[in-house]
């Protein structure tokens, strides 16, 4: 595949990175701006909590975009023709402590302040709270290998980086009311003012009427907590712009072309869209993504702790199985629990495996290889680590180590693994081996606590002594295709009674695994080894 072929059957392909990367394309032709900057994309986040999946989400989806936009103009990572920045809005207020914070005293008695200048209470070594929460912030970005630049608003703000927009802002501050007052309800609408003073006297973001004295200067007037007329500058971190506002005057100071937004950001996008017109730039391209729900079909609320951390999911699946996962269908809700990842990880290695073997065309809209490319280096125009496989499903796992029980080790897995895998050692199989650990963990909290096995019926109980008389004959180097076949056939014999095959293959799950649903019986005997699962056999009919 050549460079040229990937432009073309990226220009023209439906996944839907490169659907938003070519609306990025209709914006710049050319594949660059008019003054040959890097095209930027910005994701957001707000620093009054820790980062969590949401965060993820965004930055992966936005990372899936950039790379679909390198690959229609021709651009590689390293040719800097594309930059993605993480912002930390940090000069924003505190409005409430959180719950899962230490010293909430220390917050309650600066609550208001901007977050880059309040105490910070964790005791470690950075300078205040949001400094805290940014370098978590950063520590989480690299932990995936993200490719970005970190830029924090207070150094925006304090420097006057950001001062040029601010009087923008002030010089057009009527237009940005006219915009904002009919969406805000009367209460709201009566102190509403674009820029938000800092207070002289308490530090604090104040939510007050301001008159705009002369923008030019930066000068505003306003009335201070304590009933005082202050009249001071709004330039060099003396104000603090309002949200849909900031939002603007981010996109047109920083020249953002992308940036997408969960649902409940849609008619900011739609304010702020208008006032970045008002403010001489233009709103970026972006997608509007839905949210995350529950087991029950919930919107997911970090307040109610009904949602799936990052840790969790690393504890119980991979980290490509969480890309995976939201990798589809941005545009449509996806429930978020821990019974959808052992499906994400197996589907992940079936699409990655499937890679060399599908056409261009296929390729681009496969899940795995917009993974492979989102963070790693690029082997000319391949995704690095197509084709890999794992020897032994995910499922597979989860069924050997269900049937050893809560108690097993690492090692006595892979001792397992060694009735099928050429070379069990987990240093030549990395990736599987993380996931042994993974499946111990799940088994532990999921899947041992529920396993039950029921008692054969009269009909169950006689194939099964068939399969074990069949077993026992088997030779020792069986494969797990000839024992599936072995299964299959003793479950089509008419004396059995079985009404489908499929209830032949639940009655094996039913009795032998403790569980509704099971692996390919063939591939766990293999794995489980044929003894051990004679001995499983004779455990259900005693049962009987």
């Amino acid at each position: 595949m050549s460079m040229q072929d990937l432009i073309e059957a990226a220009r023209v392909s439906k996944a839907w990175p490169f659907q938003e990367a070519q609306r990025l394309l209709k914006r710049y032709p050319d594949g660059a701006k008019p003054d040959g900057s890097p095209i930027l994309f910005e994701t957001g986040y707000g620093p009054s909590g820790l980062p969590h999946i949401g965060t993820f989400q965004e930055v992966l989806r936005t990372t899936l975009v950039r790379r679909a936009f390198e690959a229609l103009i021709g651009a590689r990572p390293e040719d800097g023709k594309t930059r993605l920045v993480a912002f930390s809005d940090d000069m924003d207020g505190l409005r409430k402590v959180p719950d899962n914070v230490p010293n909430a005293e220390l917050l309650e008695a600066n609550l208001h302040k901007p977050l880059s200048r309040i105490p910070n209470p964790f005791g470690t070594d950075h300078e205040s709270f949001a400094a805290h929460n940014n370098a978590k912030l950063r520590e989480f970005l690299d932990r995936f290998g993200f490719d970005y630049e970190f830029i924090a608003s207070h150094t925006k703000y304090n420097s006057g980086a950001f001062d040029d927009a601010l009087r923008k802002v002030l010089a057009n501050n009527q237009a940005i009311l006219d915009i904002m007052l009919p969406t805000l309800r009367a209460e709201r609408a009566a102190t509403y003012s674009p820029i938000m003073p800092i207070s002289p006297a308490t530090g604090r973001v104040l939510q007050v009427p301001v008159e705009v004295v002369d923008a030019q200067a930066g000068t505003i007037c306003f009335t201070d907590e304590d009933g005082t007329m202050v009249e001071q500058s709004a330039l060099g971190g003396q104000a603090k712009l309002q949200w849909k506002v900031d939002f603007a005057m981010r996109w047109v100071a920083m020249g953002v072309d992308y940036e997408m937004y969960g649902k409940d950001l849609t008619d900011t996008g739609i304010q702020s869209g208008k006032i970045a017109q008002v403010l001489g730039g233009r709103k970026p391209e972006g997608l509007i993504y839905e949210l995350f729900l529950d087991e029950k079909g919930e919107k997911i609320s970090k307040s109610k702790g009904n949602g799936l951390t990052i840790d969790e999911w690393l504890t119980y699946g991979s980290e490509e199985s969480l890309g995976f996962y939201i990798f589809p269908n941005p545009k449509s809700a996806k429930q978020l629990h821990v019974g959808v990842i052992p499906r994400a990880v197996d589907d992940y290695w079936q699409f990655r495996e499937r890679l060399p073997e599908q056409a261009l065309d296929k390729q681009l809209g496969n899940p795995a290889w917009h993974l492979l490319r989102a963070n790693g280096g690029y082997e000319a125009e391949e995704a690095p680590g197509a084709g890999d496989s794992l020897p032994v499903t995910y499922g597979l796992l989860l069924n050997l180590v269900g049937v050893m029980g809560a108690a097993t080790t690492r090692d006595q897995v892979w001792a397992y693994l060694g009735n099928y895998i050429a070379d069990p050692d987990p240093a030549k199989h990395p990736e599987l081996d993380a996931l042994v650990g993974t499946a111990l963990a799940y088994n532990r909290d999921f899947i041992a606590p529920t396993l039950k096995r029921r008692a054969p019926a009269p009909n169950e109980a006689a194939a099964l002594r068939m399969l074990d008389e069949q077993l026992a004959q088997a030779p020792a180097d069986a494969s797990a295709e000839d024992l599936q076949t072995m299964v299959y056939e003793i479950g089509k014999r008419e004396e059995f009674a079985f009404e489908s095959l499929r209830d032949w293959f639940k009655a094996l799950y039913e009795t032998l695994l403790g569980s509704q649903q099971g692996p390919r019986m063939g591939s766990f005997i293999a794995l489980y080894g044929v003894a051990n699962t004679r001995d499983l056999i004779a455990e259900a009919l005693a049962q009987g």
